[in-house]
């Protein structure tokens, strides 16, 4: 249960005063929906309101504040023009207060003539007359105007003086915390209490206090990495708690794939096998992240892993996030097991009717050693036997709810996380503390490297010249266009006209596919790339993970500024299934910002996916690394993984040392770090990953 002196924080945000039903909808644009969630909406910047002692000194174009005395109001002759008050200050310098939208009354109550008031507010000079119009502040007391205001990110119908009451008011109803960080840490790094802090963020007195590196800012961003890092040790001790199946094959069927296979197991994947099946044959349930660059041989790794529990007399499952994806793994897979006399099945959502019956009744009896397919594995009719293993390709597309509810179909299942997206090793901390981690980091043996060019668009015709010959001589190749949310329609509409372009040059050779398409539309167009009935195909970022045709040797990205360097990655993939020498040509349009500038060079530069995925970090920050809002990556309210990764290498040991040392939370920093995963919503977090 959250402790009663948090529940302030938890409270619904109309329980401020001066915010209403319809306020609150405004603000939830905002992410504001508690009171708590005001308090980590931090100020960008802030406005210098300091008393100025004369109209002389105005700065034109800023904030100024002045004391001024009320000397005349002039009403307006016609509609278009503003109400203007006349006010001077002690040397008798003017100043034209303008009002486009008042009430006579009301304006003549708050500036009446002779008295003096203080105003703040933006100064403009026209016809060589100081003028401020609708002034931010208008006071009797020179207290009630900050001298620091802080500014904050806004949405339509809210105010910035809006914001500053609301966040001062949120700030009162946090209570005096206990500390739950260590003395002698909270010295070395000269950081001040978490009360503190959070004031201080609210309060800046200058551009540095902005800053994720001030000292406040940082102090926050390590208890909110602590807070995750925690959660995480919790949960990750209460996995190796779980008692799981020994699962530990006679290896007959592992030994007939391999010497089958016409290429030799890398090292890495040597190496990531002998991890894998050491946890299988644990008695605590396997949960394990693998991560390989694009073609380094994980559908190998997964299929003697699951191999493994099928020599058991178990099941296995493998569970991709597109059918493309699902159907290639079928492709790959099924004709192995068919050869070692096991039955591998495709479950996808266009298995329909008599077939889909079949498959289910056979998954019960038993009678399919191994399921291939989608989200279809999720429905509830879809029972197996036995289920011992559990692999889940791409697990960013996956939420974490669906990796449980799959895993829950098994008794004990072992899980194994499969990623080909290089993540960078402070997000593996951050998403996947949970779960121990394995990483193939070489290449097949006669991978060639692919040759990388960057080149203006307007070469594009340039390039389709060159690419005649080539096609000409059987070679096929990828023309990517591409395709955000935000401008989808146009996006695609780029896509089709390029496809007509490349149509009137090349004929019937060109094919297009995107993610409008119907899934059996894809899959034709696919299937004649494959075939080689099509050898140039016009497609978005749809074909960004998985697609398999070792044919393809070049693979052409227009408007390459546009992508994230792991899509930029995972694109150039393409072409990186064969032995054969590949070409990718990064096509860039103007103007080039600075980071897409570095980002082609990266790309120019190198191969290695994960000194890639390194310096996307650097750029883009951890919210877009995978260019997806789905990454299943946490969102941080205050660190920064571009700026805090140092800090979040210090909360993974602390939280280790924390779970060695007092697992329960019992000690005095115990309780005070129970509140720590209350206030940053982390016992959510273990709730759900307990539940599998």
């Amino acid at each position: 249960m959250r402790p009663s002196f948090l529940f302030p924080l938890f409270s619904n945000i109309t329980n401020i005063s001066g915010v209403g039903d319809k306020t609150a909808k405004l603000l939830a644009n905002l992410g504001i929906n508690k009171i708590g969630d005001a308090i980590w909406h931090f100020p960008h910047s802030f406005i210098k309101r300091k008393l100025k002692n004369s109209l002389k000194n105005a700065t034109i174009g800023e904030v100024n504040t002045f004391c001024v005395k009320i000397i005349e109001h002039i009403a307006p002759q016609r509609k278009s023009q503003p109400y203007r008050v006349w006010a001077e200050d002690e040397a008798g310098e003017q100043i034209s207060l303008c009002f486009f939208k008042v009430y006579e009354t009301s304006i003549e109550k708050n500036l009446p003539v002779g008295e003096k008031r203080y105003i703040s507010g933006k100064v403009e000079k026209f016809n060589n007359i100081l003028q401020m119009s609708h002034p931010d502040y208008i006071t009797k007391n020179l207290n009630e105007i900050p001298q620091y205001e802080p500014v904050y990110g806004l949405t339509a119908g809210i105010s910035n003086k809006f914001i500053n009451k609301l966040t001062n008011q949120a700030l009162q109803r946090v209570p005096i915390l206990a500390e739950w960080q260590e003395p002698v840490f909270l010295k070395q790094n000269k950081f001040p209490s978490f009360n503190q802090a959070i004031i201080d963020v609210h309060n800046p007195k200058n551009m540095n206090d902005l800053l994720p590196t001030s000292l406040s800012r940082t102090r926050l961003a390590y208890d909110e990495l602590l807070a995750n890092q925690l959660a995480l040790a919790i949960v990750r001790q209460k996995v190796k708690k779980q008692k799981g199946r020994k699962i530990a094959g006679n290896g007959l069927l592992r030994k007939k794939v391999i010497d089958a296979l016409p290429f030799r197991l890398t090292d890495a994947q040597e190496t990531v096998l002998k991890e894998i099946f050491a946890d299988q044959s644990s008695d605590s349930r396997m949960l394990r992240l693998l991560q390989g660059d694009v073609g380094s041989g994980k559908t190998i790794v997964a299929l003697l892993t699951m191999l493994n529990a099928v020599e058991c007399g178990y099941q296995a499952t493998i569970m991709a996030p597109t059918e493309i994806l699902a159907k290639q793994h079928f492709e790959s897979i099924a004709p192995i097991c068919e050869t070692i006399g096991i039955r591998a099945e495709l479950l996808i959502g266009k298995t329909k009717g008599k077939t889909r019956a079949a498959i289910i009744q056979d998954l019960a009896d038993g009678k399919i050693d191994i399921l291939i397919g989608t989200h279809a594995l999720f429905v509830e009719d879809v029972t197996f036997k036995d289920l011992a293993c559990v692999i889940i390709d791409e697990q960013h597309r996956f939420g974490v709810h669906q990796r449980l509810n799959l895993a829950n179909k098994g008794n004990k299942a072992d899980i194994l996380v499969m990623t080909a997206t290089p993540i960078p090793r402070s997000l593996i901390l951050t998403a996947f503390g949970d779960m121990e981690y394995s990483k193939i980091t070489q290449l097949p043996e006669g991978r060639k490297p692919v040759d990388t060019r960057v080149m203006p668009l307007n070469k594009a015709d340039d390039i389709i010249a060159a690419l005649k010959s080539k096609l000409d001589n059987g070679t096929r190749a990828y023309w990517v266009c591409p395709l955000v949310e935000e401008s989808e329609k146009i996006d695609l509409a780029a896509a089709e006209k390029r496809f007509k372009y490349l149509q009137d040059i090349f004929g019937d050779k060109v094919g297009i596919i995107h993610g409008k398409m119907k899934e059996k539309q894809k899959d034709e167009i696919m299937e004649q790339f494959k075939s080689g009935k099509i050898n140039l195909l016009v497609a978005t970022t749809v074909i960004e993970v998985g697609v398999n045709v070792p044919e393809a040797t070049i693979i052409i990205i227009e408007h390459a500024e546009r992508f994230g360097l792991a899509q930029l990655h995972q694109l150039r993939g393409r072409v990186k299934r064969g032995n054969s020498a590949a070409s990718c040509l990064l096509l860039y349009g103007f103007p080039l910002s600075d980071t897409a500038r570095a980002r082609l060079k990266i790309m120019k530069d190198t191969e290695d996916g994960f000194l890639i995925a390194e310096e996307d970090l650097k750029l883009r920050g951890s919210g877009e690394i995978l260019g997806t809002k789905q990454s299943g990556f946490s969102n941080f309210k205050i660190a920064d993984m571009s700026v805090h990764q140092k800090l979040l290498i210090t909360a993974n040991k602390d939280a280790k040392m924390i779970i060695e040392q007092d697992i329960d939370l019992k000690s005095p920093r115990g309780e005070a770090l129970r509140t720590l995963l209350y206030l940053f919503e982390k016992d959510d977090a273990v709730k759900t990953y307990l539940a599998g």
